[in-house]
């Protein structure tokens, strides 16, 4: 009963709204981002964001904003400086790692007064995003999913095999860099839902949990949706019930859906095993 209550309010119809669409957003580039083997850039361009805040917070604009700017150009920074013989692809990701978070420290102790919603912006809380911030999940989930709709073949042909898809004729450098520029931007987008030190696991977990499922890349997109959304729905439960943070509170029920389903398909397995070898000797 208190629970229908609590559904009235805008604050929490406006989770709900965030959840279903960070779901999707994190669904469709996170797949691409685990099959490419990308988390330690994604982890890069999370903390690189942070630069965009600190200046967001001293010129006084909007710091999703000056994030989404910082984090794509640190996506192509990465990308270019990854391509290049005289550096290698972690050294280029430390980087931009490095330079986000320092010049998101300078600015933000530079900024005039006191900045209240930093600490929103670092760990996330899901029950402050406002209707921009559904607005701008909204752009990027359906700008995402329009887009992998449309270059689906192309896609996967770079996500598993960039030479084959090279030799396919697919300017797969382009794809590649709008790629990376989708990540940037899911990753600022999801920023005020989980924070900057969460973000990173709402772009794997689910992802990990529907790959113990399936390998092929299209059902993993549409499992990683459907884990995600569970897991930020039992991750709201057990914020409104334990009055704990929110962001904190879904990235645990996502690595507990984790940790149940790989200990479901390892007993499932293993009994499986069984009963093959007994028909076997029978």
């Amino acid at each position: 009963m208190i629970l229908m209550d609590v559904l009235q309010y805008t604050f929490f119809q406006h989770a709900l709204i965030g959840s279903l669409l960070a779901s999707i957003a994190c669904g469709v580039v996170g797949t691409y981002i685990v099959t490419r083997r990308l988390v330690f850039i994604s982890g890069g361009l999370t903390h690189a964001s942070f630069g965009g805040i600190g200046i967001g917070l001293y010129a006084g604009i909007s710091p999703l904003l000056s994030a989404s700017i910082f984090a794509v150009l640190s996506a192509f920074g990465v990308e270019w400086l990854s391509k290049r013989k005289d550096m290698r692809e972690d050294s280029a990701i430390a980087v931009f790692w490095a330079l986000g978070m320092a010049v998101g420290v300078i600015f933000t102790f530079l900024s005039p007064g006191f900045a209240p919603d930093l600490s929103a912006y670092l760990f996330g809380n899901i029950l402050t995003i406002t209707q921009a911030d559904l607005i701008l999940l909204g752009c990027v989930a359906g700008t995402l999913t329009a887009f992998f709709i449309l270059f689906r073949r192309p896609i996967v042909y770079v996500a598993f095999d960039r030479e084959f898809a090279c030799s396919q004729g697919i300017p797969v450098q382009r794809f590649e860099y709008l790629l990376m520029m989708f990540i940037a931007l899911t990753i600022v987008a999801c920023l005020r839902i989980v924070g900057i030190v969460l973000v990173i696991s709402l772009l794997t977990i689910p992802q990990m949990t529907a790959n113990l499922f399936s390998h092929r890349f299209q059902r993993i997109v549409w499992l990683s949706i459907g884990i995600g959304y569970l897991s930020c729905l039992c991750g709201l439960y057990l914020s409104f019930r334990g009055n704990i943070p929110s962001g904190a509170s879904i990235i645990f029920c996502s690595i507990l859906i984790y940790a149940l389903c790989k200990i479901g398909k390892s007993l499932w397995t293993h009994r499986r095993q069984k009963v093959l070898k007994r028909e076997r000797e029978s």
